[in-house]
């Protein structure tokens, strides 16, 4: 085996591993994050270019190449699936995942966060079925390295929850979703965003168990933490106000869910652009609360720009918007 300081000279030697360890270097790596968006703008072809060489270079790339490649291929794809090109995102998180297949073998932390990332896309896809193998096995991954307490462990526990939920099984969800978010409220303490995510999500699996007053409360802490942590205009602050809406429509107050719901779609389309699907998203809830208070007509047009937006996304191949924000 090659000494670590070795192995750093190879990669030193290699005009594409000096490439893709400089993008690394200075590829942000919380994708999700609006501040953070601008420079993934402007380093997204660099990192496509550098990355694009990795199969067709003379010889085979060290390992630090590969390892770094494969790093920027994850963010790169995850960064695409924030803004809805989903079938670019496949794509990306398919490379990165062979790639630490054959690097780390088929039970490395790392196959495991490909795998999370390549399940949510397809989920988005709206290919639930074939996501949830993919996060079955990301989960006893993390669970075999990590042990059942970390918060890597919590992050799967969601995102299988979330995959039950769309194949309409809320009942096996839900405690997995418990179990998430008694892990994360340990390591991180009441107040974290990440609870705000456990709570947001156990939040509608109540909903879909028809218990929105238990799902209110919870929902109304989600929208408290992320507020304090991020400001009011947050995209995580628009799911929460989203998902709240929907909740107060279930108990039937569209009055009080109308001035959340437009504020939810403000921030959406301020951070993600008019033709994102989460701003279909937002425009779907709130037409359904217009004709909940009598307004079918101010409704229909909104509507109208939903379905246009989501026809768009389906030709790009980038995935379906739903009833209600998720996760």
């Amino acid at each position: 085996m090659m000494p670590d300081n070795a192995a750093g000279h190879a990669a030193a030697a290699s005009p594409l591993g000096v490439a893709l360890r400089l993008l690394k270097a200075d590829a942000p790596t919380q994708v999700t994050e609006p501040r953070d968006w601008p420079r993934w703008a402007v380093l997204l072809p660099h990192v496509l270019a550098a990355t694009g060489h990795l199969d067709s270079a003379a010889g085979q790339p060290d390992a630090q190449t590969m390892a770094d490649g494969s790093r920027l291929l994850g963010l790169a794809g995850y960064y695409l699936w924030v803004h809805a090109r989903h079938a670019d995102a496949k794509a990306l998180e398919e490379r990165a995942l062979a790639i630490d297949e054959a690097a780390y073998g088929p039970g490395h932390p790392a196959v495991a966060t490909d795998l999370n990332n390549l399940a949510q896309i397809l989920q988005d896809l709206g290919q639930p079925e074939a996501a949830r193998p993919l996060q079955e096995r990301a989960l006893a991954i993390d669970e075999d390295a990590y042990g059942p307490g970390h918060p890597r462990v919590a992050t799967d526990l969601n995102n299988l929850a979330a995959i039950l939920r769309d194949l309409g099984q809320p009942e096996a969800a839900r405690p997995l979703q418990e179990r998430a978010l008694a892990i994360d409220e340990d390591t991180y303490g009441p107040g974290h965003p990440r609870v705000a995510t456990d709570l947001n999500n156990l939040a509608a699996i109540l909903r879909d168990l028809g218990q929105p007053e238990a799902a209110r409360p919870l929902q109304e802490r989600a929208l408290a933490i992320d507020e304090a942590a991020y400001g009011p205009g947050h995209p995580d602050v628009a799911r929460d106000l989203n998902n709240l809406a929907q909740i107060l429509r279930d108990l039937g107050q569209p009055e009080a869910a109308r001035p959340l719901q437009e504020r939810a779609l403000a921030i959406d389309e301020a951070a993600y652009g008019p033709g994102h699907p989460r701003v279909a998203t937002g425009l779907n809830n709130l037409a359904a609360i217009l004709r909940d208070l009598g307004q079918p007509g101010a409704a229909r047009p909104l509507q109208e720009r939903a379905l246009a937006i989501t026809q768009a996304a389906q030709t790009a191949g980038s995935g379906r918007p739903g009833a209600e924000a998720g996760q």
